[in-house]
């Protein structure tokens, strides 16, 4: 059975990435959802195993210590996030593929573990007058807030092309068109 391979997202807040991924879940990709850990407590109808991999700082600083993470991020303190080594096993060796959906470091530190066996795509607002028209439009988000995610996208733009693929979104169906093919060009090597 052919091993799958792993396909990595990331994108600024508002770029449409989780509607895309959400497309491609749809297709014939044979693509499973990397579940990510993660240390803080279970929200609402969140289940272990489902929406993350809920452990404790102390059994996720243990994980970090048997470098059995892939990459992981302390978000505040002892709140941790990151991807389990074992998660991604588990996927390629039933021959899924696995998508990620990262922020850009953790997507280039994957990237740069599996090399050509990983496809990183970058997906790009047209503009962050754009970007921020859509995150007020999705009325979630304070002022405040979309500042920070507006500062953050800035920051986050800077490290586009160091992934294999960008994907500007001006229009979403283009884009999922565009990010498709370059995933069917990539699974077919």
């Amino acid at each position: 059975m052919k091993q799958g391979r792993l396909i990595i997202f990331s994108a600024p807040s508002g770029s449409g990435k989780s509607t895309i991924i959400n497309s491609l879940l749809q297709k014939e990709f044979n693509l499973k959802f990397s579940i990510s850990a993660t240390s803080r407590a279970p929200r609402g109808e969140e289940k272990d195993g489902r929406e993350y991999y809920f452990l404790s700082p102390e059994e996720f600083k243990k994980k970090i210590e048997n470098n059995e993470l892939l990459e992981w991020e302390e978000v505040y303190p002892d709140t941790y996030y990151g991807t389990l080594k074992s998660e991604v096993e588990r996927i390629t060796a039933k021959g899924n593929n696995v998508i990620f959906d990262l922020d850009v470091v953790g997507g280039l530190n994957i990237k740069r573990l599996y090399g050509s066996k990983a496809l990183a795509i970058f997906v790009q607002p047209p503009s962050l007058d754009e970007l921020m028209r859509r995150l007020t439009n999705r009325r979630t988000d304070t002022p405040e807030k979309i500042r920070e995610r507006l500062a953050k996208a800035e920051e986050e733009l800077s490290y586009a092309d160091k992934f294999d693929t960008v994907i500007i979104n001006d229009d979403l169906d283009k884009a999922i068109n565009l990010t498709e093919e370059a995933l069917a060009n990539f699974l077919s090597k």
